[in-house]
């Protein structure tokens, strides 16, 4: 039987308070327009944590320590779109301000308990979950 090779990746809620940083999407061909956490696929010979660090500098500009983030949540999905496996991490502590810089064209910080409307529906799952 052949082994399963399925992309991974990994998502990162920044919290502060009682409130997640989303961004809205732009240019990825992927849910652009709609509200998601900083997310990427594992670079070959990553860890989620390092594919957690090295999209959180990459896509809003900030810089988390290895023992910060923490994981959260783990799913496995199957859809007409593909399979793969989706980690969650979160964490409160990260040095500079977040800023749009990569695959997203807006910020903002939304309550845990009023997402916007137009929030990734297996993100808002996520992180009523969380």
């Amino acid at each position: 039987m052949k082994r399963a090779n399925l992309p991974v990746v990994a998502h990162t809620f920044l919290l502060r308070s009682d409130s997640v940083l989303l961004l809205r999407r732009a240019n990825t061909g992927f849910e652009d327009g709609n509200y998601g956490p900083v997310g990427g696929h594992l670079d070959e010979g990553e860890s989620v944590k390092q594919t957690t660090i090295r999209e959180c500098r990459e896509e809003i500009g900030v810089e988390i320590e290895q023992a910060d983030p923490e994981i959260v949540g783990v799913t496995h999905y199957n859809s007409p779109a593909g399979e793969g496996i989706d980690f969650f991490l979160s964490t409160r502590q990260w040095r500079s301000e977040p800023y749009p810089r990569a695959e997203c064209d807006y910020l903002r910080w939304c309550p845990l308990n009023a997402l916007p409307e137009e929030t990734i529906p297996f993100v808002r799952r996520a992180i009523e979950h969380h």
